[in-house]
């Protein structure tokens, strides 16, 4: 057999995760309610099935907006034809002007620093490429998106080095970490470069606050390296308090920032649930990284008949408005049935407002406090339970017993079928629990004792009798 390069045949894309085990599970016996009623159900992928009759809707009053009917047809050959890495001039606005509205337009985005890319992998990829060279360093809190080993290392040969945050304060990303994740890697000789965040977090849930921010921002500036925002999820926030970006922390009078070193990566397919129409994006203020990015885009361009149909949908301004307050509000009702649910069987997760999934609190399930024990109750929730949930430590998250769970991406009856399998575990086992200490004095431990949870509560955990919150959005149609 002739050989092949190490690329090819080395393990760098990461597939043989847990992460990625999951979905092959589903895919070997997918549910179905009439077909496979004992299959596999998906939870495991952070998809925004919730919007679709939203976006149909649209389509349905617009058929214009599509190469494929009798009233787009004659765009059809100007449109096929078009080969411009560059990106259509109506695209690129559109998307910066819904960058902004999704906001709250206190920032403005330039469409001429929009630069198209083969989804967010792709965007990262190029991000990648751009800032660093083979054997730099990116800092990255955890836990983290198991996919960036994959999109920033694989054919980039750039590295990663953990930020380890913790639970007891709600993995907070402090100075004190950052600092620490810098040194270890000058210790094992890494050229650190940037500090990717994920802002609303993925897998946690949860929104960087501005002090956080502002903090981030001072140490990469301290220490001149790139700070690269990945904001896929923004659109997602759903309950107060609103998603702040890096673009609007650094126009504040009070922070004092290199912008050439601050760059943010978008994406459609979390906020408007398309994943398959690959719409990545690069903005940047760094003229450097605008040029650079644009070249590599050759690579993973968006087809120019996705990017006529964003930028019809994303000029109607009435769309987008009602879109995403009603999308937010579609998250947050099934974010909130979703939670309360868990909790009448004592299953807490750590409190959130945006985003597809939660990250679930499942520590009191593990028989010793190890990830050996959590890889085990991932495989009797993957073969018996049969659902496919994904283990924290797919993320490098520090402490054994999260998994994240994905709500969005399943009709009603199939969440409900996936919440009584849980109930059904949960009560099942609950004789067989073995207790385990608590390893700080804030820790939550889940208890079935409404005494007790309340005396235990952390302030960043939902615990079976947390207060359910009211979106915003709710009691402005209240």
């Amino acid at each position: 057999m002739v050989a092949m390069s190490k690329i090819a045949t080395g393990n760098g894309h990461g597939e043989n995760s847990p992460y990625f085990d999951g979905w092959k599970a589903y895919e070997t016996n997918p549910f179905h309610p009439t077909e496979r009623p004992e299959g596999v159900i998906q939870m495991g992928l952070a998809e925004n099935q919730l919007c679709f009759n939203l976006i149909k809707n649209w389509l349905i009053k617009h058929p214009e907006a599509s190469l494929c009917t009798p009233q787009g047809v004659n765009k059809f050959k100007e449109t096929a034809l078009f080969q411009d890495y560059h990106g259509m001039p109506e695209f690129r606005q559109a998307v910066a002007k819904f960058m902004g509205k999704v906001r709250g337009d206190r920032v403005k985005f330039d469409p001429d620093r929009i630069v198209m890319s083969g989804g967010a992998t792709g965007a990262h990829e190029m991000v990648a490429f751009c800032l660093a060279d083979p054997g730099e360093a990116f800092l990255v809190p955890t836990p983290y998106y198991p996919g960036f080993d994959r999109d920033l290392k694989w054919r980039t040969g750039v590295e990663l080095v953990p930020v380890n945050c913790e639970s007891y304060n709600n993995f907070k990303i402090t100075r004190n970490a950052l600092e620490a994740a810098y040194v270890k890697a000058q210790e094992a000789n890494l050229r650190v470069k940037g500090l990717l965040i994920t802002n609303p977090s993925n897998p946690l849930g949860t929104i960087l606050d501005r002090d956080t921010l502002k903090s981030m921002v001072r140490f990469i500036n301290d220490k001149n390296i790139h700070l690269i925002g990945d904001e896929i999820y923004a659109a997602t926030v759903f309950m107060e308090p609103e998603f702040v970006s890096i673009s609007e922390i650094i126009e504040e009078e009070d922070v004092e920032c290199n912008r050439d070193l601050i760059h943010i990566v978008y994406s459609l397919s979390k906020d408007m649930g398309f994943p398959g129409f690959r719409v990545g994006i690069v903005y940047s203020n760094n003229d450097s990284v605008v040029s650079c990015a644009r070249k590599m885009s050759s690579f993973g361009l968006v087809s120019s008949q996705t990017q006529h149909l964003i930028a019809s949908m994303l000029s109607d301004g009435e769309f987008v408005d009602n879109f995403i307050t009603e999308n937010k509000e579609l998250l947050f009702k099934r974010h909130k049935y979703f939670t309360w649910s868990l909790s009448q069987v004592g299953i807490g997760c750590l409190k959130g407002n945006p985003g597809l999934f939660i990250w679930m609190d499942l520590r009191k399930l593990l028989k010793e406090k190890t990830f050996a024990a959590e890889m085990e109750l991932w495989r009797v929730i993957i073969n018996e339970v049969k659902l496919n949930v994904s283990p924290g430590s797919s993320f490098h998250c520090e402490e054994p017993g999260w998994f994240r769970v994905c709500f969005a991406n399943m009709d009603d009856h199939t969440m409900k079928v996936a919440l009584l399998r849980i109930r059904t575990f949960v009560l099942k086992n609950n004789e067989a629990m073995v207790p385990l200490k608590l390893c700080r004095p804030s820790s939550l431990k889940l208890s079935l004792s409404r005494s007790l949870s309340r005396r235990m509560e952390s302030p960043g955990i939902m615990s079976p009798h947390s207060p359910l919150p009211q979106s915003p959005l709710v009691r402005a149609r209240t």
